[in-house]
């Protein structure tokens, strides 16, 4: 049996964390669907800058749309909704046998808005109108700015995919904007079967301390990041809250495991994805990532409930002077500036590209 056929029989989602016109147009991503077990697929602003940039696949679409006047953002939207739509199509058999908990795609609002709510909340709104899909989340980051967004995407009736997430106090944030948004359905009448993730991110945390932490600790603190934040999401589950909701018909927001694939090139290209094994959850890969696993990875224990040893190893970082809160928050501003400096030279290259094409 392969590993990721293992992974999915434990009860872990398995998406692919890239997409692009080649995969969609060559068979890629249906083989991955029927040899890997990919059932969902995520997308960014990086993931479309070295898509649209890198080769000729969106030529002939940068043309087209160019010279019918669009540019800029409003270019962009409709060639990343051309892909994504696709994409949901492929995934939406699964989606229809699961009910709505897999098969899912994702479309991030802009990340220029990241500081802007009410401009977050107009976006989401406009992307799942303009998508047309049921199975495509829309991905706004869970920074201070988004939280508020994301209650009120959700309260529209809008899916959302939770980005930008890097630690336990980040999650709960996001995690109560949620239960209340469904709480404010309730009380309105309207069904609180609205689907959300929560994308926690992983590798960034053991890049961020590859140069101040022991040596006996390497690459160990965003696992145990994750622990600690899947021990708060279980807990969650157990509350009366989350029961009411449950009884009301509400579907758990799942845990998502993002930012999977290892940036230490000395570490095995499995070792998040083999810590990550968690019956309903999903571990979201890149294509290195997916295919080394699927080539010679290995399912490891189940990830505890409880944390595990989680809050031991996260005492031995604060001892060897690292301050995972104040990290927590550095990672997440720094993560939010990637995908600005992504989506500033994707703007220029759909501007550049427009200006040939269209005179071609």
């Amino acid at each position: 049996m392969k590993p990721t056929q293992a992974l999915h029989d434990l009860g872990q989602s398995l998406w692919l964390d890239n997409i692009t016109r080649d995969i969609l147009d060559n068979g890629t991503l249906r083989r991955y669907v029927d040899e890997l077990s990919v059932t969902g697929l995520t997308s960014n602003p990086t993931i479309f800058d070295e898509a649209i940039g890198g080769g000729s696949a969106y030529d002939n679409g940068i043309r087209e749309k160019t010279r019918a006047g669009l540019s800029g953002e409003a270019l962009f939207i409709e060639l990343a909704l051309e892909d994504l739509r696709r994409a949901a199509d492929v995934f939406r058999p699964i989606w229809d046998r699961t009910q709505g908990t897999d098969g899912w795609v994702s479309m991030e609002v802009s990340p220029l808005l990241s500081a802007d709510t009410a401009a977050t909340i107009a976006s989401a709104l406009h992307i799942h109108k303009l998508a047309d899909r049921p199975n495509l989340y829309v991905k706004i980051p869970g920074t201070p700015e988004g939280v508020p967004a994301i209650e009120a995407a959700i309260f529209a009736g809008v899916p959302v995919n939770v980005t930008l997430l890097f630690s336990r106090e980040h999650y709960l944030a996001v995690a109560d904007a949620y239960m209340t948004a469904l709480e404010r359905r309730v009380a309105a009448g309207l069904d609180p079967r609205v689907s959300s993730v929560a994308s926690v991110f992983v590798s960034r945390w053991d890049r961020a301390v590859a140069e101040t932490a022991p040596p006996e600790l390497k690459n160990r603190l965003g696992i145990a990041i994750a622990k600690r934040t899947y021990r708060a999401h279980c807990e969650l589950l157990d509350t009366k809250r989350w029961r009411d909701l449950a009884a009301a018909g509400a579907q758990k927001q799942r845990m998502l495991w993002a930012s999977t694939g290892v940036k230490d090139p000395h570490a095995p290209a499995d070792l998040y994805v083999s810590a990550f094994a968690a019956p309903e959850t999903i571990d979201t890969m890149p294509e290195k990532t997916l295919l080394a696993f699927a080539a010679g990875g290995k399912v490891g224990e189940v990830m505890p409930p409880d944390g595990g040893d989680a809050e031991q190893v996260l005492e031995r970082f604060a001892a060897a002077g690292i301050d995972v809160a104040a990290l927590a928050t550095k990672l997440q501003v720094e993560g939010a500036q990637s995908f600005v400096k992504s989506w500033a030279e994707l703007m220029h290259i759909i501007e550049e590209k427009g200006s040939e094409l269209a005179a071609s």
